[in-house]
């Protein structure tokens, strides 16, 4: 994927996980102290597939990190703890073992791999992205998907929050220090301000539809759901509803 980055992909594709979570592997070229970025699922097959990737030429797991709670993350943290002995680091304490929780803006170094810690809540509260300062790689985790777009989902999920995170990134992006993201689901995207302002463009317009939706009468989520999401999957209109409470929560205070 690139000089610093393998995947490993789990085998748990879905309509929520596209082909199946990411799980990176971090290693600065020719050093053996290894990071590895959301384990994901308890799958023993995939632990296995995580750990032979990890230990290839004398590599060894030191430090684990955890971009935000969802299950597909996390799911298999006390298994992986148990598997290689590595501290695991995450914003919330809950997600840590033996380690203390992240830090934004802390810069992490790890046998010669420099990764830099940043607050991207909004798909969750407490999701981080990680920047790889040496090759410009961004780990977005679901903040930005390889594909499509990413669900912000009431009440956990603030799309207030999570604008402000997009543009958190895009200003990375423009000051040259990121030319690649690693997301949590989907391909490597190797044009990231392309990515981000197609992003921003789709919320805007969804936004926009959301507070059209409003204005003609609707008064529910899932009022505002069967006008704007009439495109999508009935299959997802539960998630589409706590996306539109997110954003009708954001309207309260902002105008579109």
């Amino acid at each position: 994927m690139s000089a610093c980055a393998q995947l490993v992909l789990a085998n748990n594709p879905g309509m929520m996980t596209l082909d199946g979570t990411n799980t990176w592997v971090l290693r600065a070229p020719g050093r053996s102290g290894v990071v590895v970025v959301d384990p994901g699922p308890l799958d023993e097959a995939h632990l296995s597939a995580v750990l032979e990737t990890a230990s290839a030429d004398g590599g060894h797991v030191e430090l684990v990190l955890y971009s935000h709670w969802h299950q597909d993350h996390t799911e298999s943290i006390d298994r992986f703890a148990e598997l290689t002995g590595a501290v695991a680091r995450a914003f919330d304490a809950q997600w840590c073992r033996g380690a203390a929780p992240l830090i934004p803006g802390e810069v992490l170094e790890v046998d010669g791999l420099q990764i830099e810690v940043h607050a991207t809540p909004g798909h969750t509260a407490d999701s981080l992205s990680f920047l790889l300062t040496d090759e410009g790689s961004l780990l977005t985790a679901d903040t930005i998907l390889g594909r499509g777009t990413t669900v912000v989902a009431h009440p956990d999920g603030s799309l207030s929050d999570y604008l402000e995170s997009l543009h958190t990134i895009r200003e990375l992006i423009v000051a040259d220090r990121v030319q690649r993201l690693l997301p949590g689901h989907g391909p490597v995207t190797d044009s990231p301000l392309e990515a981000v302002d197609s992003y921003l463009r789709h919320r805007h317009e969804r936004l926009a539809q959301v507070q059209a939706a409003v204005e003609a009468g609707a008064s529910t989520a899932r009022q505002v759901v069967e006008r704007v999401y009439a495109d999508v999957d009935e299959e997802l209109w539960w998630a589409a509803e706590m996306s539109v409470q997110a954003q009708l929560d954001h309207l309260k205070n902002v105008k579109v």
